[in-house]
């Protein structure tokens, strides 16, 4: 079976949703909007709700709303409010102290029966590591050198735990990551992969190559999930998919979309036309970009094989950072869906909806019974931990030990 979580990204992944008729731009400012999606999400029998995060502010705020709420602060308010949906938070491996990290979500882990999972991420830009004491972002090895030293120590002391043991052994670690680093990281210790992938033979030759790693660690392939982003704009028929998508674009703030494209490939963009093509000769490697080389290397794969001007960049975007968008009917999205999955591209999708909550209602209300129709996705849930929703067992404790101590 499909295994699928709603992303809760503040008022929707398109940088404009908050903006969207009909829309409460404020509300991802209170805890009702996070619980109300969840309870949604546990009624379509999803394996989990997902929650982004980074340590900072970001400027950007002032062109759209932002992930508010501190996650596990989140996760223990949607716990209360159910009782079968995972939890999954995002918090990072870059600026946590892992002694605290283990007690913080190991304890969240058992208070919720079992079903936390933690998404491990390595902090990139300047903003965040001001926020800590830095002079400038941690060089990228550096940061999954400490990232794999962490979710060690953390996990390790999950192991030992004699007391408030979690029902599911212990959380589930997610990883998020698609560069040389991020993946070799995933194959060592990430059992939910999170990807962002535009071509389809892309994403099944990088899921193939995160279980051949994680053989050669001396883990069980068949142990891992893998769940590409998905952002998805949905309609009772095409044309109302596709009228919804081109307003979603022209209510895109414009200095937000550009600043984030600027964000994401490392160089300033003043002065561009949105009728001129992103410089080529600025464009380097993605082994060797700074930030996250993830959406650097999905933006750059774009640029090259579609060599598009500015404006169609963004548009291309709109505001969500690269992650692949489907718009459609309800049949068509489930259509792009299945095909990602029976080509061995996916194991499920982090759905990421254009607006909240209306576009999470769309996909629960008619994406899901049609993926349960074609006898893809449960009708319920056939245990109670995120390790059952995901058929994990319980795998070995990660070894690190050819690595040197976690960098200060």
């Amino acid at each position: 079976m499909l295994h699928i979580n709603v992303n809760i990204l503040n008022a929707g992944v398109f940088g404009g949703s908050w903006r969207f008729p009909g829309t409460d731009g404020l509300a991802s400012f209170g805890i009702d909007h996070y619980t109300a999606i969840a309870r949604k999400a546990e009624q379509a029998k999803l394996d989990a709700v997902f929650l982004a995060d980074g340590p900072s502010l970001d400027p950007n705020i002032r062109h759209r709303t932002a992930n508010n709420l501190e996650p596990t602060t989140v996760l223990a308010r949607i716990a209360a409010q159910t009782e079968r949906i995972g939890l999954i938070g995002t918090l990072s491996s870059s600026y946590n102290d892992p002694v605290e990290l283990a007690r913080r979500l190991g304890d969240l882990d058992v208070v919720t029966g079992g079903r936390f999972g933690w998404n491990v991420v390595t902090t990139a830009g300047p903003i965040a590591a001001r926020n800590f004491g830095r002079t400038g972002e941690p060089e990228h090895a550096w940061r999954y050198r400490r990232a794999a030293e962490v979710t060690a120590q953390v996990v390790a002391a999950w192991h030992a735990r004699t007391e408030l043991v979690s029902p599911q052994g212990r959380p589930v670690i997610v990883q998020a990551g698609g560069s040389s680093d991020g993946q070799r990281l995933a194959s060592r210790v990430g059992e939910v992969i999170f990807s962002a992938d535009q071509d389809l033979e892309h994403a099944v030759a990088f899921r193939s190559a995160v279980r051949t790693g994680a053989r050669e660690f001396g883990r069980d392939p068949g142990e891992i999930v893998v769940l590409p982003g998905l952002s998805t704009v949905v309609g009772s028929t095409e044309a109302e998919a596709r009228a919804r998508r081109e307003l979603l674009d022209e209510i895109l703030p414009d200095a937000y979309a550009r600043s984030r494209l600027a964000g994401q490939l490392g160089f300033p963009l003043d002065g561009l036309a949105d009728d001129e093509p992103i410089p080529a000769h600025l464009l380097v490697d993605p082994d060797e970009a700074g930030g996250s080389q993830t959406f650097y290397r999905v933006v750059k794969a774009i640029i090259d094989r579609d060599r598009p001007t500015l404006g169609q960049l963004l548009k291309k975007l709109s505001g969500g950072g690269g992650h692949r968008i489907v718009v459609g009917t309800p049949a068509q999205i489930a259509d792009d869906i299945e095909r990602w999955y029976r080509a061995g591209a996916a194991d499920g999708f982090n759905v990421m909806p254009d607006v909240l909550p209306s576009g999470f209602d769309d996909f629960a209300d008619h994406v899901i019974p049609e993926l349960r129709r074609r006898g893809l996705f449960r009708t319920d849930y056939d245990g109670r931990t995120l390790r059952a929703h995901l058929g994990l067992g319980l795998p070995a404790v990660p070894r690190i030990n050819d690595l040197e101590a976690i960098p200060s």
